[in-house]
């Protein structure tokens, strides 16, 4: 009976051990990926005045108000924007490298 039960807690602890791995394996989205699958859909064309992709206005925003603050305000919705702009399964470090290509993209102009 005793090692029934000790078998049964080692395979239990191996089961959690997979889970917790599969979840680690998940790896987080580029701030490219998420800016394709997401954010494109309102930065790519300018919608309700979202900046576009590539505009200047990104760096401008980003030496007004700091990436900190930027990525706050993608985080919690700003204006039209919804929270993280509609992307419920996004983690806030995905968001953050979302705004950060965008003004890297801008950068680069």
């Amino acid at each position: 009976m005793m090692r029934k039960a000790l078998l049964l807690v080692i395979a239990l602890g191996i089961v959690v051990s997979m889970a917790a791995a599969a979840d680690a394996a998940k790896a987080a989205r580029t701030g490219k990926q998420v800016y394709e699958s997401v954010c494109i859909a309102c930065h790519g064309t300018g919608a309700a005045g979202a900046p576009k992709f590539g505009d200047t206005a990104w760096v401008e925003r980003e030496k007004k108000e700091g990436l900190k603050e930027l990525v706050k305000d993608a985080i919690k919705g700003e204006r039209a924007m919804p929270p993280k702009g509609g992307c419920t399964d996004c983690s806030d470090n995905e968001i953050r490298a979302a705004v950060q290509y965008m003004i890297d993209a801008a950068k680069k102009k």
